[in-house]
This record gives structure tokens, C-alpha cells and sequence, in this order.
């Protein structure tokens, strides 16, 4: 009788999971959105980053390219090639758009007419070790993430900085300094709109964490969100992160895991939310764009 009654609870402890689990997809997934192949037949994919206007740019790394999804249009076309093996994207406030040159070791700014600025390419007279992905705070300072990926375009074969750290390019673009230097391989970044919080996943010990920011972009009180890497990563309005590689996995600000959404590629490398009013989710995925409709939009 016992074991029945433990059995009975078991059972209804389930049902109750599952049951929250389909009410947390539910909020976040608009009604019966399916995942959509937006464009196929890239090299690799990543960096995704929206305009004003939910224009979604992204990067196809292998060939050399950044790649602009139309929201009037629905349609992708080129935006620039060759782009400096551009790899992580994201606007800044003047409608500029960043990119992590990682050809060029460097962070450009590429403005309205694809004129290019070499914001910074060096730290300490040393070429960095691959700008991979990045985020702008409401100051304008940028935060970037940089790890070490030995590429086959690099003449050089091992790293001129050991530590793969993050940084942080003041908002004046006058000093760079090291704000993260505890990671083996920081990747995915991304803050909050109000500027108070960002997260950074440690891809190389699969480890996702928050910080708070304190003045001149100091990072504070840093805590363990998930023992999750990501390759990049999203937020939406509800405060929730979104963290890719095996699909797109989504958790709250404390680490609970809402919803896992499958996609049909070995690897998704990374996320952001696009459409005129930002409530499309686009995934970069291997060769691929993928979107899915959501009930949740995504933040600044």
C-alpha cells in the first residue's frame, strides 16, 4: 500500500511538470507556430543581430559574408562581402552596425553606406585572440567576448594573448580593458536594456553566468546561471535568456529552464528576436536561418 501511495504521488508529480512545461511553452511560443527554414545553403551561420526596423543582419562566416533578412521584404539578401570573416553582429545607437572582425582580430563599425571604422584591433600591442561576440550598453560601451578559434584564413597559429578573456571599449572608444578574466572560453554575451545585468557563457567549461555592472563597466557579484555554455544568446522582455548549441534552450533570470526548442542542424550557433515588432525569434543554425513566432519580443 505503501509503495502504491508513493507510486500515486510520483505520477502526479509528473503530470504536474509536464503540465508546467506546456504552460511555460505555451507563454513563450505563439499559438501553433512552427520552426520555418528562412534561407538554407551557407557555410556556417552566426551572429544575428536587428535593426530599428527588424531588419535582421547575420554572417555567413566560411564565405565571407553579412547578410541582411528584409522585414518589408521577407526576403535575405547580401549586405557586404567581403566583411573581415565577420562573426558576432550588434547595433549601437546611432544605427551603426558592430562586427567582431575576426579575420582582422578586430571590433569595426560599419556604418549606413558599409564605410568601415577599425574601432579597436590591439590590446597591450597585441593582436587579440578573435572578437566572437558582443553587446552595447544604453552608454554606448561596448562589452565583447574573446576566445581563441584557430582559423584556416589565420597566418598564425597560436595565440599572442594566453588568457581568452572579455573586455569592455569605453563608450568614447578611447580605453579598453579587462573586465572577465576567469573564463577558459567565453563566448555568448548579452546584457539587460536598463544596463544593470549581463550574462556571458563560459562555452569552454559549459557554464553560463550573471554579473552585475557597476561604474565604468566594472562587472560585479558574478553568479552561475545554468551549467550550460552557449555559442551566443538572446533576451527577451520578460527577462528570459535564451542559450544555443544543442537548439535554443530558454531559462529565467534564475536559472530555471522554460522551454527547449529543437532545431534539425548539428549545431545552433545563435539567436535573436527580429520582425517589425521584434516577436520572431531567428535562429542561425550550420548552413541555415530559421525564425519561429513567439508570444514574447525581444529587448534593447
Amino acid at each position: 500500500m505503501k509503495n502504491n501511495h508513493l507510486k500515486q504521488i510520483l505520477f502526479v508529480s509528473v503530470l504536474m511538470i509536464m503540465a508546467w512545461a506546456n504552460s511555460q511553452q505555451n507563454a513563450l511560443i505563439a499559438k501553433d507556430a512552427e520552426l520555418t527554414l528562412v534561407a538554407a545553403d551557407y557555410k556556417f551561420t552566426e551572429g544575428p543581430a536587428v535593426d530599428k526596423d527588424g531588419n535582421v543582419f547575420f554572417t555567413d562566416q566560411p564565405n565571407d559574408q553579412i547578410l541582411k533578412w528584409s522585414a518589408e521584404h521577407q526576403k535575405v539578401s547580401v549586405f557586404m562581402k567581403p566583411s573581415g570573416r565577420a562573426n558576432g553582429l550588434y547595433f549601437d545607437h546611432d544605427g551603426n552596425l558592430l562586427a567582431c572582425a575576426d579575420e582582422k582580430f578586430a571590433i569595426w563599425r560599419i556604418d549606413s553606406e558599409k564605410n568601415v571604422t577599425v574601432l579597436i584591433d590591439e590590446f597591450e600591442g597585441k593582436n587579440f585572440n578573435g572578437p566572437n561576440d558582443l553587446w552595447v550598453d544604453p552608454m554606448g560601451g561596448i562589452y565583447f567576448t574573446d576566445p581563441y578559434y584557430q582559423r584556416p584564413y589565420w597566418e598564425r597559429t597560436q595565440k599572442e594573448i594566453e588568457n581568452e578573456r572579455v573586455y569592455y571599449l569605453s563608450p568614447d572608444m578611447g580605453s579598453v580593458k579587462i573586465v572577465a578574466d576567469d573564463f577558459v572560453q567565453p563566448n555568448g554575451i548579452i546584457g539587460t536594456p536598463d544596463g544593470k545585468k549581463i550574462y556571458i557563457a563560459d562555452i569552454g567549461d559549459k557554464k553560463t553566468y550573471s554579473y552585475d555592472i557597476g561604474e565604468n563597466g566594472k562587472l560585479l557579484n558574478k553568479t552561475l546561471l545554468t551549467e550550460m555554455g552557449s555559442d551566443g544568446m538572446t533576451l527577451d522582455h520578460q527577462g528570459n535568456v535564451y542559450l544555443t548549441g544543442d537548439g535554443v534552450h530558454v531559462f529565467d533570470k534564475k536559472g530555471a529552464e522554460l522551454l527547449h526548442i529543437p532545431v534539425p542542424q548539428k549545431w545552433t550557433a545563435n539567436v535573436t528576436f527580429g520582425g517589425e515588432n521584434q516577436d520572431t525569434l531567428f535562429i542561425t543554425a550550420m548552413n541555415s536561418l530559421y525564425s519561429l513566432k513567439m508570444n514574447v519580443r525581444g529587448v534593447r
